[in-house]
C-alpha cells in the first residue's frame, strides 16, 4: 500500500499544535535585531580588546599582523557592517517593492559575523594564525551571504532604486578589502593590508552612510517640521561616487594630490547638502542627532584634503590617523548611536525619542572624538589613544545594554517583527 505524506490529512487544531519556533525568540523576529544585537555585542567586545591592546593588558601579537591593522580589519569590515547589513536586509525589500525579509535571509548572515569577529578576537587575545584565518573566513561567509540577498533583490526588483544601488556599489568595495585581507593571509605582501585598512572609511563606509542619509534625513525632517522641504536630487549621489571613486583609484595609486583634491571636493559635497538640509528652527533631539553627527563628514574630508594635499606637494608627512578618525569615531560612531536609536525605538513600538541613555552615547562619543583628534598632539599619545578607547566604552555601554534587552524582547505595541 503507498502511504505519501500527501495522503494523511493534516487538521487545521493539529497544525496550530506543531511548535514554532521562530515565535518563541523575538530576537529572529526582524533583520535588525540579529544584526543590531550582534553589532552592539561586536562594538563592545572589539573596543574592548582594542583597550586591553592600548593599556597593555593584551600582549598576544599576530605573525607580521600590526595590532593597529587588525583594529581596522575589526571596526570597518566586522563591527559597522554589522549594523549596516542589518539597516540594509531591513530596508531593502521595502524600497523595491517586494515584502519583508525571512528568516533564512538574515540569521545565517548574522551567523557568520557573529563568528567571524569572535575568532578573530580570539585570535587578537592568543596570537593564534588558525584562528585568524577561520575569522576571516567566517566574515567572507557573513559578506558573500548578505549580499547574495542583497542583489537577489536588486535582480528581482519590481521599481529600480537608486539608493539601494548606491549602497550595494559600497558594499562591492567592502568586499574588496574584505579578500584583500585574505590576501595578505595566504602570503600576499603588507601593501594589501595597507591598502584594506585605507580604503574602509572613505571607499565603504563613507558611501553607505552618505546614501542613507540622502534617502532618509530630509525625509524623517520632514515628518516632523512643519514646512520643511525635503531635497534629495539624485546628481548628489553621482557626484558623490565619481569623487569616491577617485579617492580610492588614486589612495592605490599612491597620488596624494589628486586623492586630496578630490577629498576637498567631497568636503565641499557635504557642506552643500548639510546647508540644505539643516531644519531651520528647534527640531527634536533624535533629529538634531543626524544633523549634528553628519557635520563630522565634512570636516573630516578637509582634514583627508589637507593630509593628500600637504603630502602631495612635499610639505611633510601628512595629518597622520587624524582625518580617519574624525571620519570613523566622528561621524560613524556618531551616527550609529543617532540611526541604531532611531531604528532601534521605531521597530520595537516605542516613542521615537532619544531618550538619556541615547543622548548619554551621543555626547558621549562626539567627546570621544574630539579626545581622539587632540590625542596626536599630546606629550603621551598613546596614553590619550587608551583614554579615548576607555571613553568609548563608557560610552556605548549604558545604551548598548537596554539595546541589547530591547531586541531580546517583543514590540512595545503588541505587533510582529
Amino acid at each position: 500500500m503507498d502511504v505519501s505524506l500527501r495522503a494523511i490529512p493534516i487538521s487545521r487544531p493539529a497544525m496550530a499544535s506543531l511548535p514554532r519556533f521562530p515565535g518563541v525568540l523575538p530576537f529572529t523576529a526582524a533583520p535588525h535585531r540579529v544584526m543590531f544585537f550582534i553589532g552592539a555585542i561586536n562594538v563592545i567586545a572589539a573596543m574592548a580588546w582594542w583597550f586591553a591592546h592600548l593599556a597593555g593588558l593584551s600582549t598576544a601579537v599576530q605573525p607580521r599582523l600590526p595590532p593597529l591593522w587588525l583594529h581596522a580589519f575589526l571596526m570597518q569590515y566586522q563591527v559597522l557592517p554589522a549594523f549596516i547589513f542589518g539597516f540594509l536586509l531591513t530596508v531593502f525589500p521595502r524600497w523595491m517593492g517586494l515584502g519583508e525579509a525571512a528568516r533564512w535571509h538574515y540569521l545565517p548572515v548574522g551567523l557568520g559575523l557573529l563568528l567571524g569577529q569572535a575568532t578573530t578576537l580570539a585570535a587578537a587575545f592568543t596570537g593564534s594564525a588558525l584562528l585568524l584565518y577561520f575569522g576571516w573566513v567566517y566574515t567572507c561567509a557573513g559578506w558573500l551571504g548578505a549580499m547574495a540577498i542583497l542583489a537577489g533583490w536588486l535582480v528581482k526588483a519590481k521599481r529600480p532604486d537608486l539608493h539601494a544601488r548606491s549602497a550595494f556599489a559600497a558594499l562591492l568595495v567592502g568586499l574588496a578589502g574584505v579578500v584583500a585581507f585574505g590576501v595578505w593571509l595566504h602570503g600576499g605582501s603588507p601593501w594589501w593590508l595597507q591598502k584594506m585598512a585605507a580604503i574602509g572609511s572613505v571607499g565603504v563606509l563613507m558611501p553607505i552612510y552618505a546614501t542613507v542619509a540622502h534617502r532618509v534625513f530630509p525625509f524623517f525632517a520632514g515628518n516632523v517640521i512643519p514646512g520643511y522641504a525635503p531635497w534629495r536630487p539624485a546628481w548628489i549621489l553621482r557626484v558623490l561616487w565619481a569623487l569616491t571613486a577617485v579617492h580610492v583609484l588614486a589612495e592605490l595609486a599612491g597620488l596624494p594630490l589628486l586623492r586630496g583634491v578630490a577629498d576637498a571636493a567631497l568636503a565641499g559635497l557635504g557642506l552643500v547638502v548639510l546647508s540644505r538640509w539643516w531644519p531651520r528652527g528647534r527640531m527634536p533631539p533624535l533629529l538634531a542627532v543626524l544633523f549634528v553627527g553628519l557635520s563630522w563628514w565634512p570636516l573630516a574630508m578637509t582634514l583627508y584634503a589637507c593630509d593628500g594635499i600637504l603630502q602631495g606637494l612635499g610639505l611633510g608627512p601628512g595629518l597622520g590617523r587624524l582625518p580617519l578618525h574624525a571620519l570613523a569615531v566622528g561621524c560613524f560612531g556618531t551616527l550609529l548611536v543617532a540611526m541604531v536609536t532611531r531604528v532601534t525605538a521605531g521597530h520595537s513600538g516605542r516613542p521615537l525619542v532619544l531618550g538619556p541613555l541615547g543622548a548619554f552615547a551621543f555626547i558621549g562619543m562626539n567627546l570621544v572624538a574630539l579626545v581622539r583628534l587632540a590625542a596626536d598632539l599630546m606629550p603621551d599619545p598613546p596614553l590619550w589613544w587608551a583614554i579615548s578607547a576607555a571613553g568609548w566604552l563608557v560610552a556605548f555601554l549604558p545604551w548598548v545594554a537596554r539595546n541589547l534587552w530591547i531586541y531580546l524582547t517583543p514590540r512595545a505595541d503588541g505587533r510582529p517583527g
